[in-house]
């Protein structure tokens, strides 16, 4: 991708819109605003030293919760029922009548719709560490916490009244994050929400257009194949960040925030359940590697929000069509003490970015592969 076309046309210099193709939706690209001054919101910077264990921490090892549960003297991962979930098992069923007292003599009409949202929400301690993070943790200790994803995953998909299970995390607390202490959750829901809805549609569509010519075609198949072969062509059309067999990060050509990236698996994967040990072993290497370079980056720990979009359940219906891959979202613009905000004309009309996602994977390849505090 040249620099300039013949008409002129700058990616880095003059403002465009791009295509995400996994939601239907598009971006706003301004990359001559990146030399705006700032005068905005500046994060306090966060408090590096942290003890191995806090005794006042709700997460630590033989520490009570604010339940009064008390967490076992866990070793390595530890999963446990999330004490203030956004859904439950059990629960009545929202009937007509209960709609009638918020919707009144409206209840029938398609302009007032409700469902019942039942599940069932679990945290998992990565380590028992207090003092470490993600980047931070040895490969063997982030291999075991994709098989606790794995054992999780597998679990839920038995239960008939799970539809959907969401594995995230949120680091840091400009991510919301209410604990320090490095864990991540998992929401089961008897639905599937709305953004994997939307992912899942893209890819049944996709497959449904290029049948004829391939019936296993696959949106992030050829995304990923499509970026390899941009890479190879040269630094200025590359958004690759880091690869190894079976994964690959890079920053997505659509990317919404600064420094967003996305790990998808190389090969037509449905979801962590069909990866195997040296697969696990690969992408613990791009995980850590990634989160890496994001602490790196700005000599901080990177806040994110990440979650692995995969099948929804073992059994779903739409499995086939879906390719296992990790989204982070990660709020930081020009240091560790300046974030975006989605604000403005992004919540009324459409998302809006300055760096350029090939800007921002150039930077998140020269950072060093280990971590600063090494």
């Amino acid at each position: 991708m040249a620099s300039l076309d013949e008409e002129g046309f700058s990616f880095s210099g003059h403002s465009h819109r791009r295509f995400n193709p996994l939601t239907g939706s598009w971006v706003l690209c301004s990359p001559h605003r990146a030399k705006r001054p700032w005068l905005g919101q500046v994060e306090e910077a966060a408090r590096e030293q942290r003890p191995a264990h806090d005794p006042a921490c709700f997460l630590c090892p033989g520490n009570k919760r604010a339940t009064g549960t008390t967490n076992d003297c866990y070793t390595s991962t530890y999963v446990f029922p999330n004490d203030y979930a956004a859904v439950h098992a059990e629960q009545p069923d929202c009937s007509a009548d209960s709609l009638a007292l918020v919707a009144g003599e409206n209840a029938s009409s398609d302009l007032f719709r409700v469902e019942s949202a039942r599940g069932q929400c679990s945290v998992i301690c990565f380590s028992p560490r207090h003092d470490l993070t993600l980047p931070e943790l040895g490969l063997d200790e982030i291999c075991q916490i994709i098989r606790t994803w794995q054992s999780v995953y597998h679990e839920l998909s038995a239960n008939s009244g799970i539809a959907y299970i969401q594995i995230f995390e949120n680091k840091g607390a400009a991510m919301g994050c209410s604990n320090p202490h490095p864990h991540g959750q998992v929401w089961a829901l008897s639905v599937v929400p709305s953004e994997p809805a939307k992912e899942i549609e893209s890819l049944k569509a996709y497959r449904q257009a290029h049948m004829s010519a391939n019936p296993n075609a696959c949106l992030l198949c050829a995304y990923v194949s499509a970026e390899e072969g941009n890479a190879a062509a040269g630094e200025q059309s590359s958004r690759l960040v880091l690869q190894n067999k079976s994964f690959v990060a890079l920053v997505p050509f659509w990317a919404t925030w600064p420094f967003e990236t996305m790990i998808v698996a190389k090969h037509h994967i449905a979801s962590i359940a069909d990866l195997c040990e040296p697969k696990i072993a690969d992408l613990a290497e791009i995980m850590q590697g990634l989160t890496c370079r994001y602490d790196n980056l700005f000599q901080c720990s990177f806040p994110y929000s990440m979650g692995l979009h995969q099948a929804p359940t073992a059994t779903h219906p739409d499995a086939a069509c879906c390719h296992l891959h990790m989204h982070f979202y990660p709020p930081l613009l020009r240091s560790a003490t300046v974030r975006k905000f989605l604000v403005g004309f992004e919540m009324m009309a459409e998302p809006q970015r300055d760096l350029t996602a090939e800007q921002a994977a150039s930077r998140l390849r020269a950072q060093s592969p280990t971590h600063y505090k090494s």
